[in-house]
């Protein structure tokens, strides 16, 4: 398979920079295996059964994207104040942080960073082109400086547009997020509201959720032509032992596994101890899916639409095929839906011929 097999064009005007509102309005094409249905994420309940179950990414998005000065005793006689940009990737275990920063090369070990809202760090070292950094706060108190300090870690293609705003803080969450860790929004779940779930659940299809901490290596570009040699960043995961119990309850009773975003899909699919089965789970994963993964746990995908030549357009066309995605992303910029984190939804159905409801 080559990167190549995954590129599309795309206009820049379909490029989604602020959401639609009400959340459920943004549009939802529905792609069975030989047709196609225009609709809205409003209507998602005619497309489920009694007896499905959603699979909710509920992780929750920091303010990761932090401006900062080093310190004067960190500066060459004669320099001016160092201005710093800061984003955070993932936490390390001893407490400290990997991040970018930008530049990277003004900042030296030993060195202090100041932000707002009396948040600092120590830089500790550099590796892979990234820092190494310890904040002067941790817990709760962490997390109250960065809210003050930082900005939602908005994606490059919109980032390079416009800066994050207090708009954002809301529309870069889900209504369900819980757990702190991600920088990155899993974006499909970005077009549930309160009264969705509501309806989705009264309906008798099950809840499930899960927490796969997304990072900013979902962006990072790929840049090997062989797509089999790529190597996947690793993220944080754990799938509990009461979403275990719902998900093989589900399959038993021949209900569908349906993840709401690729975060919630390679989180259930890392999980998986057999076709149909999962079991508790915690850790890093970095599974690649791509054409030729044989799925043990999803039988359909809710998910937006994705970059080309990126790992996520290799997973729908894994669960889809590489032909089908290509036809379904043609009707998508055909019929002007909104890419990207931003924009339009899809409901991807491999095993169904019809889509119509």
């Amino acid at each position: 398979m080559k990167l190549s097999d995954f590129d599309f064009d795309l206009p820049e005007a379909l490029i989604a920079t602020r959401p639609v509102r009400p959340r459920p309005a943004s549009r939802m094409l529905v792609a069975g295996r030989d047709q196609m249905v225009d609709a809205h994420v409003h209507d998602l309940c005619k497309w489920l059964r009694p007896g499905d179950r959603l699979v909710l990414n509920n992780t929750k998005v920091i303010p990761g994207r932090l401006f900062g000065t080093r310190t004067r005793s960190g500066q060459a006689e004669g320099e001016g104040v160092a201005k710093l940009e800061v984003t955070l990737l993932s936490p390390v275990p001893d407490g400290s942080w990997r991040a970018m920063v930008k530049p990277l090369r003004k900042l030296r070990e030993g060195e202090v960073v100041e932000f707002a809202a009396g948040l600092s760090a120590e830089m500790l070292g550099k590796e892979d082109g990234q820092a190494l950094l310890r904040f002067n706060m941790t817990g709760d108190a962490f997390d109250a400086a960065l809210q003050v300090a930082g900005q939602m870690p908005l994606p490059p293609y919109i980032a390079a547009k416009r800066a994050a705003d207090a708009q954002d803080a809301e529309d870069y969450q889900t209504v369900f997020a819980k757990h702190t860790g991600a920088v990155a929004a899993p974006t499909a779940s970005l077009h549930f509201d309160q009264d969705l779930l509501d309806r989705v659940t009264e309906m008798g299809v099950g809840l499930t959720q899960v927490t796969l901490h997304v990072g900013a290596g979902t962006f990072l570009p790929v840049k090997v032509d062989d797509v089999r040699d790529h190597k996947m960043h690793a993220e944080w995961g754990e799938v509990g032992a009461q979403a275990v119990d719902e998900i093989n309850a589900t399959k038993a009773a021949g209900g569908r596994i349906i993840p709401v975003g690729t975060t919630a899909l390679r989180l259930i699919e890392s999980a998986a101890t057999a076709p149909g089965q999962i079991a508790p789970w915690v850790g890093e994963t970095d599974i690649f899916i791509k054409p030729g993964y044989r799925f043990q746990l999803a039988d359909a995908l809710m998910t937006n639409f994705h970059l080309p030549k990126s790992t996520l357009m290799m997973l729908v066309s894994a669960l889809m095929g590489v032909e089908r995605m290509r036809e379904i992303y043609a009707h998508a910029i055909e019929n002007q839906y909104r890419f990207f984190s931003y924009g339009d939804s899809s409901l991807l159905l491999p095993h169904h011929s019809s889509t119509t409801k």
